[in-house]
């Protein structure tokens, strides 16, 4: 069935609602927008669904959620009565139909004779993740897309250990997706028997993250500014703040209410510095030692601190995570729980630093491949051979950060808190953040990173990245490369993945796909002596690899 063919059979059937098929009479005449719409079925990958909201089969809307939930409704009854029987939780964001789009899940199930449990509201994405391993389901929903601009939205499915779903588990539930009709082959119910949960789940949650305190007391004059970018961090963020003695959190109030729209910026990404341009604005009012925020979904956090000029300046992933790696390593050693046989699990294109500063620790640094997921397998690994203690922090460049094992997946909550603490730390030696990350420079080298994105949307954006990689695979670079790893052959027991890193002898650059957006990402670090030198080098790197793409 081509395209055309498909938008027909939405038009003509009686399952699609009459909004549904008057927002594809409007395109009806857009030949290249019903080719998008329809020219394939939206992917279930390791990260499940995501994609633009919006009526067709490459879309996220009810008739695609209902699908791909008849098709885990598969995969849990595959495995068994008893398995099935310990049901699935689910949680959503901010983000708009996200709570429809849950409640459609649990229709499903339902038909299907699997129990539900759903938050009373909104929850951050690692409440979903600890919640699995606490009320002891089979598998996790938790409906989102994460830092994506507000036409997005998602769907996230988590493994009975509260990780995201390894890659051949991701591989049945398409199996089970393929062979079911959109339509008529979903099951539904009216009004399924849910089980709402909340503030108990809340309270353990918070218990669990406050157990990763790292004991640091926090001064009375110091003052934070945080902004939730209208998502689901408020409540927990500010909570956990609270119980560790940070008094004075002053909430940026036009960004402090959940809203799909995300009215003040242009998208709800930490990664973003101008998704802090209110924030800072108020953090000067507010001689704010530190600024910080969560996306959406609250799993990522992004900060700001202020440098020796008194200005307010954004720190990248990779700043904020060697910040915390090197306080948590340290306020070990100082309380006495210093991990002897720990490690700190990062991404292949997370910074190098974190590996300098491990070592001083006398800790091992394991390298995974992107993507948080890969984190929680080493954690889940860890605890299998009887070792949990094992892992002391895992972090990628992406703002993603996760101290402990009570979740699976990378927690804004518990970042927020340790980077207050780190901040306090420094504040009372006298120090700002800023003047901290420059001691860790000063010790440990001056490493300098950088993203570079290119969005290709589309059939022809698809084959043009896969005409990239392979330039990237076959071709002669134009720089001094002492080392090339090809993840596609399954580098040191890790996953087959398309992704490519070089090294050179005073860095690296790595090439990918992203695996849930239409771009292919470039990723560059550097070492030098001094922040000039850095800068000079990397944009050497990055030039000589845009000559390539050019």
């Amino acid at each position: 069935m081509d395209y055309r063919e498909n938008c027909n059979m939405w038009l003509e059937s009686k399952a699609v609602d009459d909004d549904t098929k008057s927002e594809l009479k409007a395109i009806a005449d857009n030949e290249k927008e019903t080719e998008d719409r329809f020219y394939r079925n939206l992917a279930f990958g390791t990260g499940g669904l995501r994609g633009i909201m919006g009526a067709g089969t490459n879309r996220m809307n009810v008739y695609t959620v209902r699908k791909a939930t008849q098709g885990l409704a598969g995969e849990i009854l595959s495995k068994g009565k008893e398995f099935a029987g310990k049901g699935v939780v689910i949680a959503y964001d901010s983000r708009n139909n996200s709570e429809k789009f849950a409640y459609e899940c649990t229709r499903v199930l339902g038909a299907n004779g699997i129990k539900t449990y759903i938050f009373d509201s909104l929850r951050p994405t690692p409440e979903l993740s600890f919640a699995v391993r606490y009320l002891g389901c089979a598998r996790g929903i938790v409906i989102t897309a994460s830092h994506n601009p507000k036409e997005y939205n998602g769907y996230k499915v988590y493994g009975e250990d509260g990780g995201q779903i390894p890659p051949e588990t991701a591989k049945t539930i398409q199996t089970f997706i393929d062979g079911i009709h959109i339509f008529d082959d979903v099951k539904l119910i009216d009004k399924p028997d849910n089980t709402i949960i909340g503030e108990d789940v809340d309270r353990a949650y918070i218990d669990a993250v406050k157990a990763q305190s790292c004991k640091t007391a926090v001064p009375e004059d110091f003052r934070a500014v945080y902004t939730p970018l209208h998502g689901s961090g408020n409540l927990l963020v500010r909570r956990i703040l609270s119980e560790i003695g940070v008094k004075n959190v002053f909430t940026v109030p036009e960004q402090e209410m959940p809203n799909g729209d995300f009215p003040t910026v242009k998208s709800p990404n930490p990664e973003n510095s101008e998704a802090f341009d209110i924030a800072v604005e108020y953090a000067k009012q507010q001689n704010a030692d530190i600024v910080f925020g969560t996306d959406p979904d609250s799993d990522r956090l992004g900060v700001v601190v202020r440098n020796a000029n008194g200005e307010y300046v954004v720190l990248n992933g990779n700043q904020t995570g060697c910040l915390l790696c090197e306080y948590i390593l340290r306020k070990a050693k100082e309380n006495g729980t210093f991990t002897q046989n720990g490690a700190v699990v990062k991404t292949i294109v997370t910074t190098e630093m974190v590996r300098a500063i491990a070592a001083d620790y006398g800790t091992e640094t394991i390298d995974v491949l992107t993507g948080f997921k890969f984190i929680g397998d080493q954690i889940k690994g860890f605890e299998q051979n009887g070792h949990p203690e094992k892992f002391i922090f895992g972090l990628e460049e992406s703002y993603g950060y996760l101290k402990g094992t009570y979740a699976r997946d990378k927690d804004a909550v518990v970042a927020a808190m340790l980077i207050c603490e780190a901040a306090a730390d420094y504040k009372a030696k006298g120090m700002t953040l800023y003047e901290g990350l420059k001691s860790l420079y000063d010790k440990y080298g001056y490493y300098l990173e950088s993203l570079k994105t290119i969005t290709l949307t589309g059939i022809d954006g698809a084959e043009k990245i896969k005409e990239i990689m392979s330039k990237f695979r076959s071709g002669s670079l134009p720089l001094d490369i002492v080392k090339k790893l090809d993840y596609l052959d399954g580098i040191d027991g890790l996953p087959k993945s398309d992704v490519l890193k070089f090294f050179t002898p005073n860095g690296w650059f790595a090439v990918r796909p992203s695996g849930t957006e239409p771009k292919i990402k470039f990723y560059f670090g550097i070492r030098a002596a001094d922040p000039d030198s850095a800068k000079s080098q990397l944009e050497q790197m990055i030039s000589s690899v845009w000559e390539l793409l050019a």
